[in-house]
């Protein structure tokens, strides 16, 4: 195969791959009428956990863990923060909406990696934060009384979470070496533990296991959760990593659309100068740079 036919097949499976996690905040909104979040959440990432180390069985690598206890941080950040806490507002936010806030992921490593990671703050990195800052000001509209000001508060902070998982899996790299797969199957497992407790501990709805809680659930662990990931790496393998970032920027604005045309959550135009926004500081902050062909 020649290496444009590579790279073809490459940005095919970034398409894919922006469409199936762009699709899944759709599904994670729908299947709240048949459970409760964390019930949810939970089982589809033991589910997800377990594809995984079919994965590393698969491919034959290590199934040895890494670190427990660093490995434990990433998950309970990674997996049971971040998803816990993106389920939990979307009961009361907007699939869009709730991703948009959700993917400020960037934002908030950017600057735990220079608290943690002593990583510099370049002048194009703070003009990423000021435009992030004028997004979400934007897209809260607290003028307004913040709207729905728990599920926004929830969706930040499983961004949050999300950055604070990405910044020690790049310590773990560092100091450690384990590869992607193991990491993540580990982290994952060690998550949905977690998620398995809060859900025998929080009070929820019955869940309906009718076809559309199955689906969702078949769609969330084999879709968005395995295939997609798979596609990612791939994605990581064959294109340059600043084209990479086209994903982190993709997804959000995707799930927007998606939502407006599925769920008739149809944005504001305040919404949508604060998406613009939030998509130039993604910009700014990831270091892409748009060339003339």
């Amino acid at each position: 195969m020649t290496t444009s036919a590579h790279t073809r097949g490459a940005v095919f499976a970034l398409l894919a791959t922006i469409l199936i996690w762009a699709y899944s905040w759709v599904v994670m909104k729908q299947v709240l009428a048949h459970a409760g979040p964390f019930d949810f959440a939970a089982i589809r990432y033991v589910l997800g956990a377990l594809v995984l180390f079919g994965a590393l069985l698969v491919l034959r690598q290590p199934l040895r863990p890494p670190p427990l206890l660093p490995t434990s941080l990433i998950g309970l950040c990674q997996t049971t923060a971040f998803q816990g806490l993106g389920q939990w507002a979307l009961v009361n936010g907007g699939a869009g909406r709730v991703a948009l806030l959700a993917y400020t992921m960037p934002f908030w490593a950017v600057l735990l990696a220079w608290v943690i990671l002593d990583e510099r703050l370049t002048p194009r990195r703070w003009l990423g934060l000021g435009l992030a800052a004028i997004g979400l000001t934007c897209i809260i509209e607290p003028w307004h009384g913040l709207g729905n000001p728990g599920s926004t508060l929830l969706a930040i902070g499983g961004g949050a979470a999300w950055a604070m998982g990405t910044v020690l899996s790049k310590r773990m790299f560092q100091r450690h070496g384990p590869t992607p797969l193991n990491l993540t199957a580990w982290q994952m497992l060690l998550g949905s533990l977690a998620l398995v407790v809060i859900a025998l501990c929080v009070p929820q709805r019955a869940i309906e296991w009718n076809w559309a809680f199955v689906g969702g659930l078949a769609y969330s662990v084999v879709m968005a959760s395995s295939i997609a990931w798979g596609l990612w790496l791939l994605v990581l393998h064959r294109l340059p990593t600043a084209v990479a970032t086209l994903a982190s920027l993709g997804v959000p604005i995707v799930s927007v659309l998606l939502a407006w045309v599925i769920l008739h959550e149809r944005p504001s135009a305040m919404e949508t100068l604060g998406i613009a926004f939030v998509l130039s500081g993604l910009v700014a902050v990831s270091g892409l740079r748009l060339r003339r062909g």
